[in-house]
């Protein structure tokens, strides 16, 4: 299954970014193999608006059916449930460690976005 993770690196030794719509990166990785895509969301993450919309439309794209991060607004969080994927919020430490939480299911899906627009 392929994940998405917002992240501050462009590997999985990086530390998630607790941002949605305006993290540095985020990270698709296929939780079987590990293999990986790195989407640069620079120009998501200066975006005046819509910053969430055009993220969650991108890993959509990537083929991602879950997303872990901190925190997603309630655009993002409308589309990526429009997109039939699923969202986890809190995700803490490295990419590579919030991969083995979601294997052991220590993830809960939201019902609904946790954090205001624009944050």
């Amino acid at each position: 299954m392929k994940i998405a993770i917002t992240s501050q690196g462009q590997d999985l030794d990086a530390q998630v970014d607790p941002r949605f719509g305006r993290a540095a990166y985020i990270i698709v990785v296929d939780t079987e193999s590990l293999e990986f895509e790195v989407i640069d969301n620079e120009e998501n993450k200066n975006a005046f608006k819509g910053a969430g919309i055009q993220a969650a439309a991108s890993i959509s794209d990537h083929g991602a059916k879950v997303l872990l991060t901190g925190f997603c607004g309630p655009n993002a969080y409308k589309t990526l449930a429009a997109a039939e994927v699923k969202v986890a919020n809190d995700a803490k430490g490295t990419i590579r460690e919030v991969i083995e939480d979601f294997k052991a299911d220590k993830f809960e899906y939201a019902d609904q976005a946790n954090a205001e627009g624009h944050w």
